[in-house]
């Protein structure tokens, strides 16, 4: 049985075990439901608050009465966060120009689930793996803040963690419908008790795109069981499986893109058919002052990339992973280790409309990226924290390539990442926190396999500094972060041509600094208001070729507005995107994007007891603007680097609890 066969199999078998579910729940003698708790939310703001740095918990209610598309949407109001989606759910995700020139797959970041990466073995990873309609809330831990997640890379982390049957007790039903032919439906439920508590979920979604060949349909598949298995000792097992039918529209040249955005690209019929499935599991050791975290994942996933060649991967990870706690008087203390590694089978083969030709390229990839970290913490006095800490991280590329010719390659890294901080909390409800950390990024496949055999690209390094401030003051609440990072050996990329994507090189010197800010104000129970707004300088520095020009892609001022006025039972919510200068295309810098506003609103009802109704309203003025670019050395007229904004939709739905 093949991983698409499987998936539609497990996705019948979790829907039968939700009816009957659902079935056995209305016979049960107690009616009381609870569909969405907060506990887990509010256990990550508690943990969120303790770090001397940038943090965001951005919970189910902050986006749920919108039409959730991809990631951009869960974390439009995330500071620091810079997320530009492209189409459908191909979206850039950066943070502190994090992987900045890779507008494919992700770099730069380590992306979970319920604490485990998604990320492959050699840190490349495809975020359109997550359904973020599934999560209770993502967790967003920014530069060396998310040590805790074991990660050690310039951007830092963002955790999607999805219910348990603890805290979405009962079935949860939602319908999208929108432009474009848009639709998903999902179903979810969670049962269980002190002892043993199950959740589990199934979406569907079919969408033609707002630009010509880019249709879009998925399945997909969420659930967890937990089991209490002493007074000391719990485990949850977590399972999902994903299968991906994704046409692409390509770049498009600056006229086009800002005159006709709707047109498609169908050269190659390009797409992007993702099947995968994950399991993994968490073993918990709770002894009240101290907690033992240990557990293990295998992922499974099958790639079928048309682009200037037929991509043709399938990949198996495998990983382990074990994480301590102990809280003491005054002073607490982390301590944890992970391994990955896996195996990619990796074929190209020439591009016959979408289809496999003549066989180019045969290698067998193995991958293996492992680290060991530790944090304390230490209180000489009551409202000041002081953290320690670092992150040793090792890895390993190998490549052997049997097609064209046969020529083995491999790469060895390792890196250690120390960190210093403290946080200051004069009172209950004001934070001012600093840190100064070292960051380090391995090279993935993408970077060292360009064209057949390895290419000595070097990893990436970084020191940062990193000041700010967080609270709430009456109806008030900031969130604001001031940061400055020296980059050696920045991996940057460039579109050099049709028949070579893109290429890789080490800069010397760059620098990224930047504001990370988030305001929000409810004066009344009827009124909220919400922005952020980042300012990005990234540049060369004293660069050879480029002197001290801005690095591409990003653009200085990103502002996001929402003001959200009525209450649960009707409410409407306009919101705006400002970009008053748009990003340079090119690494001369010749080239810069148009500067563009982008209005929406969005409102919802409740019509009964439980069920709601929503509607979100986007690009109201139908603005014609570049929303992102894929870098190049020279941007001219001709250069297809360039994607439109999303054309004016409108979407619709309903949520409904039982």
């Amino acid at each position: 049985m093949n991983i698409k066969s499987f998936l539609r199999a497990t996705s019948a078998c979790a829907l039968t075990v939700t009816l009957a579910q659902n079935v056995a729940a209305e016979e049960a003698a107690d009616p009381t439901i609870i569909v969405t708790g907060r506990a887990a939310s509010d256990e990550a703001e508690e943990r969120a608050t303790k770090t001397p740095g940038g943090t965001d918990i951005v919970s189910h209610e902050d986006y749920a009465d919108k039409t959730i598309v991809s990631l951009r949407d869960t974390l439009a109001f995330s500071p620091g966060v810079y997320t530009q989606p492209r189409f459908g759910q191909e979206v850039r995700i950066s943070i502190r120009g994090s992987g900045l020139s890779r507008g494919f797959h992700m770099r730069g970041l380590t992306l979970l689930q319920d604490g485990i990466p998604i990320n492959l073995a050699d840190d490349n990873g495809d975020f359109q793996e997550l359904e973020p309609i599934f999560f209770d809330h993502l967790e967003v831990y920014r530069g060396a803040n998310a040590l805790r997640f074991g990660s050690g890379t310039l951007g830092g982390a963002i955790n999607g963690v999805t219910p348990t049957g603890d805290n979405a007790r009962g079935l949860y039903l939602r319908g999208d419908v929108g432009s474009f032919n848009f639709y998903r439906g999902l179903a979810s439920y969670g049962a269980g008790d002190e002892n043993a508590n199950v959740w589990a979920a199934i979406s569907a979604d079919s969408h033609d795109g707002d630009r010509q060949h880019a249709r879009r349909d998925s399945i997909r598949f969420n659930g967890n069981v937990g089991l209490r298995i002493s007074d000391v000792i719990s485990t949850r097992f977590y399972g999902s499986a994903t299968t991906l039918d994704q046409e692409l529209p390509g770049a498009l040249n600056a006229a086009n893109a800002l005159n006709v955005p709707r047109t498609g690209n169908f050269v190659g019929d390009q797409a992007r058919d993702i099947n995968s499935i994950r399991i993994q599991n968490r073993t918990r050791f709770d002894w009240g002052q101290s907690r033992l975290d240990v557990g293990a994942f295998l992922n499974a996933k099958e790639l079928y990339h048309p682009i200037f060649q037929v991509v043709d991967q399938v990949s198996t990870d495998r990983g382990v992973f074990a994480r301590y706690d102990r809280e003491g008087e005054g002073w607490s203390l982390t301590l944890g280790g992970e391994s990955r590694w896996g195996t990619i089978d990796a074929k190209r083969f020439v591009n016959v409309n979408g289809k496999r030709g003549a066989l180019t390229f045969d290698a067998d990839q193995t991958a293996r990226t492992s680290n060991i970290y530790g944090e304390i913490r230490f209180s000489p006095v009551a409202q000041l924290t002081l953290v320690a800490g670092g992150i040793y991280a090792d890895g390993f590329r190998k490549q052997a390539q049997i097609v064209p010719t046969a020529v083995t390659g491999s790469a060895s890294f390792n890196a250690f990442s120390p960190k210093a901080g403290l946080l200051w909390e004069p009172t209950a409800d004001v934070q001012f926190f600093a840190n100064y950390s070292k960051s380090a990024e391995f090279p993935t496949f993408v970077e060292l396999a360009q064209i057949a055999a390895f290419v000595p690209v070097k990893a990436q390094t970084a020191w940062t500094g990193e000041i700010g401030t967080r609270g709430k003051a009456g109806w008030a609440s900031w969130d604001v972060a001031f940061y400055r990072a020296s980059v050696t050996r920045e991996m940057l990329q460039f579109t050099v041509g049709p028949d070579i994507p893109a290429s890789t090189f080490n800069a010397d010197k760059t620098r990224h600094q930047g504001v990370e800010a988030a305001f929000s104000a409810e004066p009344t129970d009827w009124l909220r208001f919400r922005q952020i707004w980042q300012y990005s300088d990234f540049r060369f520095v004293n660069d050879a070729q480029y002197g001290n020009n801005r690095l591409p892609v990003v653009p200085k001022h990103v502002l996001r507005s929402e003001v959200r006025i009525g209450s649960d039972d009707l409410h409407i919510a306009p919101n705006l995107e400002w970009v008053p200068q748009g990003a340079w295309a090119d690494y001369r810098n010749t080239t810069r994007t148009s500067s563009y506003t982008l209005l929406g609103i969005s409102g919802g009802a409740r019509v009964l007891d439980g069920v709601d109704l929503f509607v979100d309203a986007r690009n109201l003025t139908n603005e014609k603007a570049i929303g992102d670019v894929s870098a190049a050395i020279l941007a001219t007229p001709a250069s297809v680097i360039y994607y439109p904004v999303e054309r004016r939709a409108i979407y619709g739905g309903i949520r409904a609890r039982f």
